[in-house]
């Protein structure tokens, strides 16, 4: 007899040399990245926000559509979305990025959302802060995890499921976490999560659950999928692994001159630029960010920008550099206040997490 897990096989690790397989052209298809060029702007607009769907976007009626707070809790809500509206209303501006950006540059390959770097976008995100209807559900004395269903359901590695994600306690009464039905001043497109998302400001974008039905108070760990078997680090199968939570430094390069359409390397004509990009951390504000022109021999300090919109935003950096004739390899590492830096070989795992490598952008200036 067939069932539901038939249809979904175990994780993997591509073997050498193999291809990008259909299924994961068709994942990436689905979803897709920032265009590089738009990391020009502050805010990212929302058609050009990187986007990762683990499942449909489902059918959800913001009309009919309501929010509950139910389990370990002394007064359990029901809200609809004007009664989250009429809450105190607050707007971050967050950069978002997902848990596995950069997991198709390694080697060996994990085999799934085949990221490159640009899964990654800086928007604004208003809404009503989760914390205080947490405290007036009255969370119980032995209250451990909170957990948020979405109404996006689907089947992964042989389980069927909604997607859900827990947050601890401590984390979940966070004041800067957010129950959010705007980005970037309009409501919500349905891509993004409408009616109402989760935003929680310097973790990776797994915890950001979308479409939002339900929050859940627990006294026991969660041990759901997303949280206790996906988003681990792990270096075999048998490795329980650590959890993903919070979004590892990275500066990224706006690439330089016009592109080769097929390979994307730049041609940029001799002279002096700015070269610029974009750089954040989820553990503390980004406070340096180095650039090379020759693949990582040598580094320059670059300069910072003020911060553009608060801790949970990327802030710019530039250099200025003379372009010679001849070929480079670009690259940017940003360093956060936390002393964490980008690595220069690559941070390997199984599932593809949390790969901070630094950036090649290869560029050719031609003799004029």
């Amino acid at each position: 007899m067939t069932t539901v897990g038939d249809v979904s096989r175990p994780s993997r690790v591509a073997g050498p040399d193999e291809a990008i397989s259909a299924e994961e052209l068709q994942l990436a298809a689905r979803n897709h990245g920032i265009p590089l060029e738009a990391l020009r702007y502050d805010v990212t607009p929302a058609g050009l926000h990187y986007l990762l769907i683990h499942y449909d976007i489902p059918d959800v009626d913001p009309a009919t559509h309501a929010l509950t707070v139910s389990g370990a809790v002394r007064r359990p809500l029901r809200l609809d979305l004007a009664a989250l509206r009429a809450l105190p209303r607050v707007t971050h501006r967050v950069t978002l990025e997902c848990a596995g950006n950069g997991r198709a540059l390694l080697h060996p390959r994990p085999v799934s959302q085949p990221w490159l770097v640009e899964a990654v976008g800086n928007a604004e995100w208003t809404g009503t802060p989760l914390a205080p209807l947490l405290r007036e559900a009255g969370l119980a004395d032995d209250a451990v995890d909170v957990v948020f269903t979405g109404a996006d359901h689907g089947v992964e590695r042989g389980v069927e499921q909604d997607y859900q994600r827990a947050l601890p306690v401590a984390d979940a009464l966070r004041e800067e976490v957010l129950l959010a039905y705007e980005m970037n001043g309009a409501p919500l497109l349905p891509q993004h999560g409408a009616p109402v998302r989760l935003i929680v400001p310097g973790w990776y974008g797994m915890a950001h659950v979308k479409w939002l039905r339900d929050i859940r108070v627990t006294t026991e760990p969660f041990d759901g999928y997303q949280n206790a078997v996906a988003y681990r680090l792990r270096h075999d199968a048998d490795d329980p692994g650590v959890p993903v939570t919070r979004i590892e430094p990275r500066a990224l390069v706006r690439p330089p001159g016009f592109p080769d359409f097929m390979s994307r390397t730049r041609v940029l004509r001799p002279g002096p630029c700015t070269v610029d990009g974009r750089a954040w951390s989820g553990h503390a504000p980004v406070t340096s960010v180095e650039v090379t022109v020759d693949g990582g021999q040598t580094w320059t300090p670059a300069d910072l920008d003020a911060p553009c919109g608060g801790e949970w935003a990327w802030r710019r950096w530039s250099v200025r550099w003379t372009a010679t004739p001849g070929r480079y390899v670009l690259g940017a590492r940003a360093t956060d206040a936390s002393g964490r830096t980008q690595p220069v070989e690559q941070p390997w795992n199984r599932g593809g997490f949390a790969n901070n490598l630094v950036q090649r952008v290869e560029v050719v200036v031609p003799a004029e």
